[in-house]
C-alpha cells in the first residue's frame, strides 16, 4: 500500500502550509451520509474546516442544513448556496444586528441561534420585527458540557413559551451538545451518552406536556455521532468528521473517518546532534495541550517535541546526522479545528500530488461583509 502522506510536488510550496485532500473529505462526507442513512439528518459544524469550498462538496451531497460558531461562518455556508444555518452560539452585542442583516440579505435561507434565557430574546425580537423578518431560536440545553445553555427543565420549557410568543421569533427546538462525552471505550461512550441524553428525553417529554413539543433537536458532536446518526432521528452536528485530526483518530478508533488535512512543514535547524527545529511553531499548529501530542510526525518516527514557540518546534530524534535542513515532513494535528484557522488557504492534494489549487479559509476572519 502506498504511503497516504506521500505527495509529490512539495519542493514548489511554501513551508509552514496546510493541506488538504478532496477525494478524503468527500469519502468523509459519504461515511456521515451513511451513517445517518439520510442526508437531511445532518446539520455538519462548519467550524472545522471554515472554507465554502467543504461545504459545497457538503451541498453536492444533498446535506442542506448546516452548524456555525461566528457570523462570519453562518455569512460563508449561505454564500456557498446553504438554506438553513444554525449559529450555535448565544447573540451578544452588535452580532444580534449582524445576524438580522444577514438575514434581510438572504431572505430565502433559512437563521436561527442559541439562547438559555429570555433575558436577551426582547432586544433581538424588536430588532428582527422592525427589519421585517423572523429568526429562529435554538433553547440551548446543558446536558452536561457546562459551557453554555441552561441545565434547568423548567426554565428550558418557560424559554419556549416566550420563543413562541414573542413577534420576529420562532421556535425551532432543543439544542444538546454533548462534547464532554468522550470516553475511548465505545461501550462506556453508549453508556454515558445514554444518560445524558434521558435529561434531553425529559425535557422533550415536559415541551409535549406544555404544549410546545419541539419541532427539532439538534445533538451529537463528532465523538457520539454515531450514537445519535444509529439510535434517534435527532439532527447530527458532528465537524472534526469532515478533516479528522490525530487526537480523534487516537480516542475514537471505532469511527470510520479519514485524515483530510494536515500540515506541511520542513527542518530549517539541527540545534544538536539529536535535535531537529521544524517551522511549525504556534502560528502553524494549534498549541493545546500537552507538548509532546501537539503533532504526530509520520515521516520522523519516534520524534518527541521537546520545544514550542511562535516560529518554531523542536523535536528530539535518535540521531539528527540523518537528515538535512530543509528536509520536508507532513504532520498530523492533534487538533485540527484551531490549526485550519491559522492560514488563509489549503493546497490541495489529488492523487497523491500537488494540483496547484487552492481552497480558501473563508470564515477564518471573523467578519466577512457584515
Amino acid at each position: 500500500m502506498s504511503d497516504p502522506f506521500q505527495v509529490d510536488g512539495l519542493e514548489e510550496l511554501a513551508s509552514p502550509a496546510l493541506l488538504a485532500w478532496p477525494e478524503r473529505v468527500e469519502a468523509n462526507i459519504a461515511h456521515m451520509v451513511a451513517m445517518c442513512g439520510d442526508p437531511d439528518r445532518l446539520r455538519p459544524h462548519v467550524k472545522t474546516h471554515k472554507m465554502d469550498a467543504v461545504v459545497r462538496l457538503q451541498l453536492a451531497a444533498g446535506i442542506g442544513k448546516f452548524k456555525a460558531a461566528t457570523i462570519a461562518e453562518v455569512e460563508m455556508c449561505v454564500g456557498a448556496g446553504a438554506a438553513d444555518v444554525l449559529l450555535a452560539y448565544p447573540l451578544v452585542g452588535p452580532n444580534q444586528e449582524r445576524l438580522v442583516r444577514l438575514a434581510r440579505r438572504y431572505p430565502e435561507a433559512r437563521f436561527s441561534f442559541l439562547a438559555e434565557s429570555a433575558e436577551a430574546l426582547e432586544s433581538q425580537g424588536r430588532m428582527s420585527r422592525e427589519a421585517g423578518v423572523e429568526l429562529g431560536v435554538f433553547v440551548d440545553f446543558d446536558c452536561g458540557m457546562a459551557r453554555t445553555g441552561t441545565c434547568c427543565r423548567e426554565g428550558a420549557v418557560g424559554l419556549a413559551g416566550a420563543i413562541t410568543s414573542m413577534g420576529g421569533l420562532r421556535f425551532e427546538g432543543v439544542h444538546a451538545y454533548d462534547g464532554h462525552l468522550r470516553a475511548r471505550d465505545p461501550g462506556e461512550r453508549r453508556e454515558d451518552w445514554a444518560g445524558a441524553m434521558g435529561l434531553v428525553e425529559e425535557l422533550l417529554g415536559a415541551l409535549e406536556e406544555a404544549g410546545n413539543p419541539a419541532p427539532a433537536v439538534v445533538g451529537g458532536g463528532s465523538p457520539t455521532f454515531g450514537l445519535h446518526a444509529g439510535e434517534r432521528g435527532w439532527q447530527c452536528s458532528p465537524g472534526t468528521t469532515l478533516f479528522w485530526d490525530g487526537g480523534y483518530a487516537e480516542s475514537f478508533p471505532d469511527l470510520p473517518f479519514e485524515h483530510a488535512a494536515a500540515v506541511f512543514t520542513r527542518v530549517v535547524s539541527k540545534p544538536g546532534s539529536n535535535r531537529l527545529c521544524l517551522d511549525l511553531g504556534h502560528k502553524a499548529i494549534a498549541s493545546e495541550g500537552p507538548l509532546e501530542t501537539r503533532v504526530h510526525l509520520p515521516g520522523l518516527g519516534n520524534a518527541r517535541a521537546v520545544s514550542h514557540s511562535e516560529e518554531h518546534l523542536v523535536v528530539e530524534v535518535e540521531e539528527a546526522a540523518g537528515h538535512l535542513v530543509g528536509e520536508p515532513f507532513i504532520g498530523i494535528p492533534r487538533h485540527i479545528c484551531p490549526t485550519v484557522a491559522l492560514y488563509q488557504e489549503a493546497a490541495l492534494v489529488r492523487s497523491g500530488a500537488l494540483t496547484g489549487e487552492r481552497w480558501a479559509v473563508t470564515a477564518r476572519n471573523r467578519r466577512l461583509t457584515v
